[in-house]
């Protein structure tokens, strides 16, 4: 079967078979962003957005997104043009694995378009379907008010979409050469 959507503001046709999630797709045409984590929607790894709404992709059977407007992680931004909220999360070091990063960062994409003034309890409600082993969610939730702030116009923003140069010594491993011990 075909399926015809709207992917990150183009118009696709995909190839599917019937027993096929969005994720399955998604991720055979080259969309990594979205993680393969636990087939079940417990871990948030594979959200993405459908008309808007973040949803697990990969208990979405693809069937019941033709036609749907779809948006992925490599939808937002690049390294050279950081969406607000990738850009938060780097500056405010929300990351470490990665993993979990391309769920977390459209379901508060979905939050900031919602409420773009969230307090913290409504943040870590938003990201409750979204796991992360790594970071503890303290960062990831400071991430997520920083992008608010910045998407309302609070906090200053480089022309490359980040908050401007951190001001900290770079880490000893980024000197390039020698040990990392």
């Amino acid at each position: 079967m075909q399926i015809e959507l709207e992917l990150n503001g183009r118009q696709r046709t995909f190839d599917a078979a019937k027993s096929d999630v969005l994720l399955d797709v998604l991720r055979r045409n080259g969309y990594t962003g979205p993680k393969r984590g636990c087939d079940t929607g417990a871990c948030g790894f594979c959200t993405v957005r459908i008309d808007g709404d973040p949803r697990m992709s990969c208990v979405t059977p693809v069937a019941k997104v033709d036609g749907a407007s779809v948006e992925t992680i490599e939808g937002l931004g690049d390294q050279n043009d950081l969406h607000p909220i990738q850009a938060a999360f780097v500056d405010n070091s929300a990351l470490q694995c990665g993993f979990c990063i391309p769920g977390m960062i459209m379901r508060s994409k979905a939050l900031l378009e919602e409420n773009p003034d969230p307090t913290e309890t409504e943040v870590r409600e938003a990201l409750s379907d979204n796991l992360c082993r790594c970071t503890g969610y303290k960062k990831i939730v400071e991430a997520v008010l920083d992008a608010a702030d910045r998407m309302n116009g609070d906090a200053p923003m480089a022309a490359d979409g980040g908050a401007g140069a951190v001001d900290c010594e770079a880490p000893p491993w980024s000197q390039g050469g020698g040990d990392t011990e």
